[in-house]
């Protein structure tokens, strides 16, 4: 099985920026992508980028293409997605997720098998 938990989440004003974590513990050999979905209230869950853990390739929703940047520590098991140029629309929760498959592609929600708790993120 494999935990993760994500950090960094908080508020900020329209046009700052945050960087949240995503740590991975246990059998985190199985994984070979993570990705970042966000859902704010009264909405689906909206898929936002993928990142390959072998090779580092990543992969954006058109919406985000810009301003967010998602990278990995390998040797940490830690991914992260930067935040930049917030909006008030941004606001939301933030989850990561974890999966076992290599699809060479932006990855959809039923496509991972592990899943954090989120964290919030709020934009004024």
């Amino acid at each position: 099985h494999v935990q993760l938990v994500e950090s960094g989440g908080g508020s900020v004003q329209a046009g700052g920026s945050l960087r949240l974590s995503c740590a991975a513990s246990g059998y985190t050999y199985s994984v070979n992508c993570m990705g970042w979905f966000r859902q704010a209230p009264g909405e689906e869950r909206e898929v936002l980028t993928t990142i390959y853990m072998g090779s580092g390739r990543t992969y954006y929703a058109n919406s985000i293409q810009g301003r967010f940047t998602t990278s990995q520590d390998n040797a940490k098991r830690t991914v992260y997605l930067q935040l930049n140029s917030l909006k008030p629309e941004d606001t939301a929760m933030y989850y990561c997720a974890a999966g076992e498959r290599l699809i060479v592609r932006l990855m959809f929600e039923n496509e991972y098998k592990y899943w954090g708790q989120g964290t919030q993120v709020t934009v004024s």
